[in-house]
């Protein structure tokens, strides 16, 4: 089952069922974790930081007897008492520096018949826990664990679909291409982005690519993206006015040179890994790159002559010796730089 199918399930069943005592959520998915946090304070119907049967700790410097005290206290005028318990950092193999001993004991032993009045939620912000522990071991088997791992480009399209068919709102699929790379396959900046998008579209009940464009902000690294293709298809002209737009904005030559230079050397070890037989997931585990920035680059490299790749990176490194060590003026070579691309590549 897609992962995010099956956090709409559990979040179904925090609605209409009775809460358990004990939740595990589990994974880096911020998003996910936040719409899960929400429902049980819903269900609970906490409406502030200062409700009695309401508390949050930071394990990073709280001790577990005093969460343990807490889990086992009687709720105060009301049927439940809630108590988060973040960054459990003790359920891995992580080290926090000048942390806190924890007694986890202490806490195996509340596992094993928590108050059913208490509804006690770890939120891990970890791909995985360390299942060796024996306080993994019976948190794993007393709670409920929803599973918010951080959700792949597929899970993600299918969540962005879901979201636009429940609401009613076309988007087609090169428009939803380009809002998947401009939000980074982050799911948190995804629906965010997504919101003003869809109020945007409310009366057309349709989103094209020109909104896109207009309305969700480009990083510097999708302004370089986007050099990196103007300047490998010759199209000068594109390429120094993104320049100067980026200059005018503050953006430093030496950083835009350092990201063009990132983007053709992994566009020259991708068209390297490809030749010898990798797939897209062995050349994004080899060059410890997402796996959509490794699809984005094959989809490219495939166009471009690999010669061309290895004299304009070549030509990119010398400049930024030559910028670094002052040898030339930063702004004039750069230019220079994009110019004698452009001839390259027409050649």
């Amino acid at each position: 089952m897609v992962n995010n199918l099956s956090v709409q399930a559990d979040l179904q069943k925090i609605r209409k069922e009775n809460l358990q005592p004990c939740y595990l959520v589990l994974g880096t998915e911020k998003f996910l974790q936040d719409q899960v946090r929400e429902e049980i304070l819903k269900k609970i119907q906490v409406d502030s930081k200062d409700d009695l049967n309401f508390l949050s700790f930071d394990m990073e410097n709280t001790s577990l007897d005093e969460v343990v005290a807490e889990a086992e206290t009687l709720p105060f005028f009301g049927e439940q008492r809630l108590v988060f318990v973040e960054n459990p950092y003790f359920l891995t193999g992580e080290k926090v520096n000048n942390g806190i001993e924890q007694n986890t004991d202490l806490l195996v032993d509340y596992l094993k018949a928590p108050l059913e009045s208490t509804v006690l939620v770890f939120f891990a912000p970890y791909e995985k826990l360390d299942e060796r522990k024996k306080v993994t071991k019976q948190l794993k088997k007393t709670a409920i664990t929803i599973d918010v791992k951080q959700l792949n480009e597929k899970e993600v399209r299918q969540y962005l679909t879901n979201t636009l068919n429940n609401s009613e709102i076309e988007m087609d699929r090169y428009a939803i291409d380009l809002f998947l790379r401009l939000t980074d396959l982050d799911l948190s900046k995804l629906m965010r982005e997504l919101q003003k998008l869809m109020l945007f579209a409310q009366d057309q009940k349709k989103i094209t690519t020109k909104e896109v464009e207009q309305l969700v902000p480009k990083t510097l690294e999708h302004n370089l993206f986007d050099m990196t293709q103007y300047v490998l298809t010759g199209n000068t002209e594109q390429a120094l006015r993104l320049y100067e737009d980026l200059v005018l904005q503050g953006e430093e030559t030496i950083k835009i040179n350092a990201i063009l230079l990132a983007q053709l050397r992994l566009l020259l070890q991708t068209k390297f890994l490809i030749k010898i037989g990798y797939q897209q997931a062995n050349i994004a585990e080899t060059l410890k790159v997402h796996p959509y920035r490794v699809k984005l680059a094959m989809q490219e490299v495939r166009r471009f002559d690999e010669g061309l790749l290895v004299r304009l990176f070549d030509q990119l490194v010398e400049l930024d010796y030559q910028i670094k060590t002052g040898q030339i003026d930063k702004e004039l070579s750069f230019q220079l730089f994009v110019l004698q691309a452009g001839q390259l590549v027409r050649q």
